[in-house]
């Protein structure tokens, strides 16, 4: 256990950091998943409008530091693929 007051103000702030990334984390993939659902819809428009929602989010998950730029640029790519294909069904 800490016994320094720096050790427990560092406990503290690391407890809060975790949450908010957490949240952060669980944010963008709820963007991801609703994109995934309209591609598996099949509604071109609907998986249009929710990856032009996701993208923001996904890159400001860069910005924040929770997902890693390649990581998030692969999944912007592929999703975008996806929605591509839609109309070539």
């Amino acid at each position: 256990m800490a016994n320094t007051a720096s050790a427990r103000k560092r406990i503290r702030q690391t407890e809060r950091r975790t949450a908010r990334n957490k949240a952060r984390v669980s944010r963008m993939r709820t963007f991801v998943k609703q994109v995934e659902e309209a591609i598996s819809a099949g509604d071109k428009d609907a998986a249009t409008a929710a990856l032009r929602a996701a993208q923001p989010e996904m890159q400001r998950a860069v910005i924040k530091g929770v997902a890693h730029l390649n990581t998030v640029s692969r999944k912007i790519s592929r999703l975008s693929a996806r929605v591509k294909a839609i109309a070539a069904k």
